[in-house]
């Protein structure tokens, strides 16, 4: 495919070789595409980032305060870091993934959005499972252990139900959302992405633990389909009133 298409780094990992690539497909116009692989599997594209940027936007838009401390389960291409970042509001990002590959890229500018997260100094990564930090008895922030945060932003799995590992399995349910719950300060925000649509067996899971739940629909154009695509974007309110 000659200029059309590079492979930028591929690399084992827990979950199988992970692969960056970037390609231009001239039919959509002059721009680079990046796409991340799994295996064989596509995780992410910066063709598609409408409700990974829109779970930023719409749960920062309910968390109340100022001075925000904000935590981003999935790093991914960095755009719902860099949509946090965009946020006025936010005093401090911690960005967790499980996969230092995924954190290199970022911080050897390999990804577009790469400097734009490494030059804001409210930006911080964490390498670590977001599902084994997400218990209180470790945190997510390794250095202020039982610190609490206005946010919790999560994009890792497809689905609660499509899974990229299926010991993550173990955190949506009632108990262990519970646990992570603790880490939010009380009426902080905790928002969801996923590919499916909204699921309502999730949202009697979420209302077990947090106050009014709710799914909202992110429809975006899909060029390769020629219509109109959903993601879900979940949200709900920790128990208790915001501190002031």
């Amino acid at each position: 495919m000659g200029l059309l298409f590079e492979q930028i780094d591929s690399q084992p990992s827990p979950l199988g070789e992970i692969t960056l690539r970037r390609r231009r497909i001239p039919a959509l116009g002059d721009r680079d595409i990046y796409e991340v692989k799994l295996g064989e599997e596509f995780l992410m594209s910066s063709m598609f980032v409408d409700a990974e940027v829109a779970l930023a936007d719409l749960t920062l838009e309910i968390t109340q305060g100022d001075d925000l401390a904000v935590v981003v389960g999935g790093l991914g291409l960095g755009y719902t870091a860099d949509a946090a970042l965009r946020n006025d509001r936010v005093g401090e990002l911690l960005v967790v993934d499980a996969l230092g590959t995924v954190i290199r890229w970022h911080e050897e500018e390999k990804v577009p959005l790469g400097q734009v997260l490494n030059d804001d100094p409210r930006c911080r990564y964490v390498h670590g499972s977001f599902f084994e930090l997400a218990d209180p008895e470790r945190g997510f922030d390794p250095d202020q252990r039982g610190r609490r945060f206005d946010a919790i932003l999560l994009d890792i799995d497809h689905s609660p139900r499509a899974l990229l590992n299926d010991s993550n399995a173990s955190f949506y349910n009632a108990d262990s959302l519970g646990r992570m719950a603790k880490q939010l300060r009380p009426g902080g925000m905790f928002g969801m992405w996923s590919n499916e649509p909204p699921d309502e067996d999730f949202l009697q899971v979420l209302d077990r633990v947090f106050v009014a739940p709710e799914a909202r629909v992110v429809s975006f154009f899909n060029p390769f389909q020629n219509r109109e695509a959903t993601n879900t974007v979940y949200l709900a309110r920790a128990v208790g009133e915001p501190e002031q």
